[in-house]
């Protein structure tokens, strides 16, 4: 969404200025056009990044409304019920207007858009993620700051799905639809995990961790990218240093779901062959 068509075209042209030249967020129509693509981001109207061709886009420019939000907020006290909070972002509000069940203990942030039939457990979603319908973010689990979770996604508990912010264009982290995040899985800097992949307990990614598919007769190292339907577990694999040879962390791509079979019971089938851990 650049604007183009969108009659957010002003917007857009605003906040990339101000995000140039932040003097001008003195002035009320650069603030203005911050506060219009949060609200904007928080209805679901725009979203840091999307999909078009196969390929993910990420919308600098509303990932510059993000940081530019902090500068034209100030701190504000806000009660709700027992609990108060000292910050620059309100939580949402209108969950049962949005469709959204929300458990006691979840929380989340203004800016972040939860579509309908999405389920928080005790959770966190922070300003520019979003979360697909039919998405269970399970207890303890967080959605950083511009990550991107599809459709009828698991995440389970005590799942880091980490933020970016910085540098504006940067890809943030993306879990595409179908996918299953077991337990204390990390995802960070800047991942895409592609759709129905299983991960297994415990699997950390980020934009060193070698990704190595073991399923052939030569194994195949991706980084930064879960290739789709992918099974994967924790694993480690040895590095010699000066002081002798440690093994260091990896995941390995240990099978595929079917294309071809109801994810859930290809989950199902995933979770008994590979024995993966949830």
């Amino acid at each position: 969404m650049n604007g183009a068509g969108t009659g957010l075209a002003d917007v857009e042209e605003r906040v990339a200025a101000a995000f140039a030249d932040r003097s001008k967020l003195k002035v009320p129509a650069f603030q203005a056009a911050v506060l219009h693509a949060i609200r904007a981001l928080d209805r679901g109207e725009i979203r840091v990044a999307e999909k078009h061709g196969g390929e993910w886009k990420v919308n600098a420019w509303v990932m510059q409304a993000v940081n530019l939000y902090f500068a034209v907020t100030g701190m504000e006290v806000h009660d709700y019920g027992p609990f108060q909070s000292r910050d620059k972002i309100p939580l949402k509000k209108n969950m049962e207007e949005a469709g959204v069940r929300a458990v006691p203990g979840a929380v989340a942030r203004y800016g972040s858009y939860v579509a309908p039939g999405a389920v928080l457990m005790p959770s966190f979603v922070n300003i520019g993620g979003r979360v697909g319908a039919g998405t269970m973010v399970d207890t303890w689990a967080t959605v950083g700051s511009c990550a991107q979770v599809g459709e009828n996604v698991h995440l389970a508990g005590g799942v880091g799905i980490g933020g970016v912010l910085e540098p504006p264009g940067a890809r943030p982290n993306i879990i595409e639809d179908g996918c299953f995040i077991g337990s204390r899985c990390i995802i960070v800097e800047g991942t895409l995990v592609e759709e129905e992949v299983v991960l297994g307990a415990n699997v950390v990614i980020t934009a060193s961790t070698p990704i190595i598919d073991v399923t052939g007769s030569k194994e195949v190292v991706h980084k930064g990218r879960v290739p789709a339907r992918s099974v994967v577990i924790p694993g480690t694999r040895p590095k010699e240093y000066p002081a002798g040879i440690y093994h260091i962390p990896c995941a390995l791509i240990v099978g595929r779901r079917s294309a071809s079979t109801d994810r859930k019971v290809s989950l199902n089938q995933a979770l008994r062959e590979f024995e993966v851990q949830v």
